[in-house]
């Protein structure tokens, strides 16, 4: 089974994994369950502090709890006395193989998983990214595409291009302590990722309802630019994304205007600020895929943008599922409304 921690505090991918040998959710509790140092025990296992996660433990020494013989006796003690910071009873989630917790230390977001391997191997296209924690995704990608993001809220955010396929925009980013509140996932139908450069930059305003990082990126990319990279490395370097300022002043949906008016705000910003090093970011451009791992914060680290098209998702759908589920919601398994889901 795997413990993850979806914690801003965890390298590139924001993100903490670790494989663990018992069978069951059910059976880690018990293992643990009769300790004299709930917060050293939760590092040892875990690889490291996990907000909250020692409270079950500290409880059933404090109330001298006997262990859970179920899944669901798990449950309620869980319910009774593990700390969570979070609406309940939608913050706490467990059906005997995948515990979903998600919390905030009053700072950000964060949620952790405990997965038993049948939980995996039940819904791969519910967490395979989840499981990741080693930058990068893999960039190949080969066939004819033709992927469907089935059951998941992806709204179009413009009207459709001239040619086959659809990219995909992930955003995986917050200015604020909601910071599961990412922008949901956008699909650019018409357009493959080879040509989603001069595909921004030739859409018609109004671009309604599109996220700075969006505009930012369609702003920076220079005329006749073939890649995405050379806006992607601007944007990495593009003072709004500081943490403790503004995404952006309005740039004019134009790009005529909109391109060497962000060159200029970005040449005359002044420093970065909050321990922003954009030289820790990653960044990594593949012919379907690229991805930025870009460094926000010296306390909150990293934010991710993935732009994909149908070709690798085609290639990788669990991955691809996966990871537009991400953004759309905290809990993998969360099962969205149909009227939430968009083409």
């Amino acid at each position: 089974m795997y413990f993850v921690y979806r914690s801003h505090y965890e390298g590139p991918l924001s993100r903490r994994v670790r494989r663990l040998p018992d069978a069951s959710v059910l059976d880690w509790f018990r293992r643990c369950w009769d300790t004299d140092s709930p917060t050293e025990l939760v590092e040892r296992e875990l690889g490291g502090p996990v907000y909250g996660l020692a409270s079950i433990f500290e409880a059933a020494r404090a109330h001298a709890l006997p262990a859970p013989r179920t899944w669901r006796e798990l449950f309620q003690l869980l319910d009774k006395y593990l700390y969570i910071e979070g609406d309940m009873p939608q913050s706490l989630q467990f059906d005997g193989h995948a515990l979903r917790v998600k919390t905030d230390d009053d700072e950000v977001d964060l949620a952790y998983f405990l997965l038993a391997d049948t939980a995996l191997a039940a819904a791969p296209d519910r967490f395979a990214f989840v499981l990741r924690d080693q930058w990068p995704l893999p960039g190949d990608a080969t066939g004819s595409g033709g992927f469907a993001a089935t059951g998941i809220p992806v709204r179009v955010a413009a009207q459709p291009g001239d040619g086959p396929g659809t990219v995909y925009a992930v955003l995986l980013t917050f200015r604020d302590g909601s910071s599961f509140e990412c922008p949901p996932p956008l699909a650019f139908p018409g357009v493959r990722l080879p040509g989603f450069a001069a595909h921004l930059r030739e859409l018609s305003p109004p671009l309604t309802g599109w996220p700075p990082e969006l505009l930012v990126l369609r702003a920076l990319s220079a005329p006749g630019e073939d890649e995405l990279e050379p806006a992607l490395r601007r944007c990495n370097e593009w003072p709004g994304f500081d943490l403790n300022r503004r995404p952006w002043p309005r740039l004019p949906d134009e790009h005529r205007v909109a391109h060497p008016m962000a060159l200029d705000l970005a040449t005359h910003a002044g420093p970065l600020t909050a321990g922003r090093e954009p030289e820790l970011s990653l960044l990594r451009t593949d012919p379907h895929l690229a991805q930025l791992s870009m460094h926000v914060s010296e306390t909150f680290g990293h934010q991710q943008w993935f732009l994909f098209d149908d070709v690798w998702a085609a290639t990788h759908p669990d991955l691809a599922g996966s990871l537009l589920r991400y953004a759309a919601h905290w809990d993998p398994l969360h099962e969205f409304r149909p009227e939430a889901q968009r083409p």
